[in-house]
């Protein structure tokens, strides 16, 4: 497998507590790194998987485990 390097942007999340960090590792994001900045809250993952897409999707349900949605997701494309 490889690693695959992409954010996810959180809906209507401008800050995050601790507890909602927490929940976000729980619910399997422990390969991402949680980011809040001007407004915006992200996780940034380096996530093992098959293809892209499985692993943003696999991303996306772990944030959305954890009580959150996804605005959109961000991934560097090499030419």
């Amino acid at each position: 497998m490889k690693a695959y390097d992409f954010k996810l942007v959180l809906a209507g999340a401008s800050d995050l507590t601790d507890d909602q960090g927490d929940a976000l590792f729980a619910a399997g994001c422990d390969d991402g790194t949680i980011v809040s900045r001007d407004g915006e809250v992200f996780v940034r993952f380096s996530r093992e998987a098959t293809s892209l897409e499985q692993a943003i999707n696999s991303a996306a349900a772990d944030v959305e485990r954890a009580g959150f949605q996804v605005d959109h997701v961000e991934a560097h494309c090499p030419v």
